[in-house]
């Protein structure tokens, strides 16, 4: 029988099946978090909604993710990494079955915020799992698959929207044994969170937290036959070394001589703003009332939807080619160029929308069909440069950037950090779409993208091949 060393090609294998695994997590991110779409303008006319607390309602889930994503790097350091992937699991199933069964907007936003906590706990253990397992030079395509899978929930989300609501004829028309189709988008959300549930069940455990917990050979054994490490021991005892450190890790190891924090961790803070600032959700949360709101009819608002949803996926597979080839930080660069070309297309676009007078004597907005398709482009453009770097790029760094000693900490503060910029957008996009316009939001959204350009040509180090033992 051949060695560990002599069987390069298996362990790859192994840890792409078992990142794939884990990645599930990020499917139900994007898929729980996007959901929603094609349900906001059914909920809206349900409970009769302004646009303040329409926005709530959709965004209020953030918030959960937020709590989620700062307890659980503790959870996982405390129970294992598998059990708080089983966790996030059953919030994902009791959520969307509280939300496709849901009374009244204010249980909707219960089961919503149970969700979040579990989107905020596979947003931070999926990237923190695959960075502990993978090794050094698959590290960042395994990373990004986070994203990939993010993606992936996204298009699963608003095609499964679509489907329904044209089944129905509507999101707010009765579909199946008496329910409106806006709910059965909710309660198809179970299957996957169930299958998130079985595969967590058969990964091995991280091997960190396996020596934290003073089981060394099974973390050898994981490191040999799943993660390729051709000196297995050598590495637990260099990972003994950093998690002897870690376990004492507390709020105070974050702090430092920048405005009080350590100068790495406000780097992460920062991507994780920007890349909620560019506006990306706004697209995934909102789109189909975006284009309706602009005159595209109820159908093609789907379709258009679900097509920026596919080009998102293929999208994050050039990321997933070039992030281990060219680096974290140049990708990042070149995203910020594509994302404020594509903002400030959709925003000049915008400008041209109009008021008009509908069949029905009320008064809608319209876009010239030559502006809508420069609104298309420039949207589908933001979209194409975000999902090649910003989207999996800023989970493969948050996911590595860190030095062992306090990444738990500061891997879920940044993740916080992420889901309450991303709240900040989605409460405030209905209404300010209504108070000022398409044009000065997407604006807004282009001047951030602009701004990140500056800021990591500045201050972002590259992370590129560097060992987990190696960071700070």
């Amino acid at each position: 029988m051949r060695d560990v060393a002599d069987r390069s090609d298996v362990p790859l294998v192994r840890v792409l099946g078992v990142s794939t695994a884990a990645a599930v997590g990020g499917f139900l991110f994007g898929f729980d978090s996007s959901v929603v779409n094609g349900a906001v303008d059914a909920i809206q006319g349900e409970f009769i909604l302004s646009d303040l607390v329409t926005g709530f309602a959709v965004a209020i889930a953030l918030l959960g993710c937020a709590v989620g994503a700062w307890f659980a790097g503790r959870l996982a350091d405390r129970w294992g990494r598998k059990r708080v992937m089983l966790l996030g699991s059953v919030l994902f199933i009791v959520s969307s079955i509280g939300a496709g069964l849901t009374q009244t907007v204010w249980d909707l936003m219960l089961w919503r915020v149970l969700g979040g906590i579990g989107i905020g706990i596979a947003s931070v253990i999926a990237p923190a799992y695959i960075a502990e397992i993978a090794p050094a030079k698959f590290r960042g395509a395994l990373g990004s698959m986070q994203q990939l899978a993010i993606t992936l929930g996204i298009f699963a989300a608003l095609l499964s929207d679509a489907v329904l609501a044209d089944s129905a004829g509507s999101a707010s028309n009765t579909l199946w044994i008496g329910m409106e189709a806006w709910r059965w988008m909710f309660l198809v959300g179970v299957v996957p969170a169930v299958v998130y549930g079985v595969l967590a069940l058969t990964i091995p455990e991280s091997p960190r937290y396996l020596v934290a917990r003073g089981r060394d050979a099974e973390a050898s054994h994981i490191l040999a036959h799943i993660s390729g490490e051709h000196d297995p021991d050598g590495r637990v005892a260099q990972i003994r070394a950093t998690v002897n450190r870690e376990a004492r890790t507390s709020l105070r190891d974050i702090t430092g001589p920048s405005f009080g924090l350590h100068p790495l961790l406000w780097v992460g803070i920062w991507l994780a703003v920007f890349q909620q600032f560019v506006g990306i959700n706004a697209i995934f949360y909102y789109s189909t009332t975006l284009w309706q709101s602009v005159g595209f009819s109820e159908s093609a608002s789907f379709v258009t939807s679900v097509i920026t949803a596919v080009i998102n996926v293929v999208m994050t597979f050039v990321a997933i080619g070039f992030v281990d080839r060219i680096g974290r930080r140049l990708l990042l660069l070149i995203g910020s160029v594509g994302m404020f070309v594509g903002l400030l297309l959709a925003a000049i676009a915008f400008t041209q929308v109009y008021d008009a007078i509908d069949a029905d004597g009320e008064t809608v907005s319209r876009l010239p069909s030559s502006w809508g398709v420069l609104a298309l482009i420039g949207a589908n453009l933001f979209v194409i440069a975000f999902a090649a770097s910003w989207g999996p790029v800023m989970w493969v760094m948050l996911g590595e950037m860190f030095p062992n000693r306090f990444r738990a900490v500061a891997l879920g503060l940044c993740t916080a950090v992420n889901w309450i910029s991303n709240f900040i957008i989605s409460l405030l996009f209905p209404a300010a779409m209504g108070a000022v316009g398409p044009a000065v939001v997407y604006g807004f959204f282009a001047l951030c993208a602009a701004i990140s350009f500056v800021y990591v040509r500045s201050r972002v180090p590259e992370t590129k091949g560097m060992e987990l033992e190696e960071m700070g």
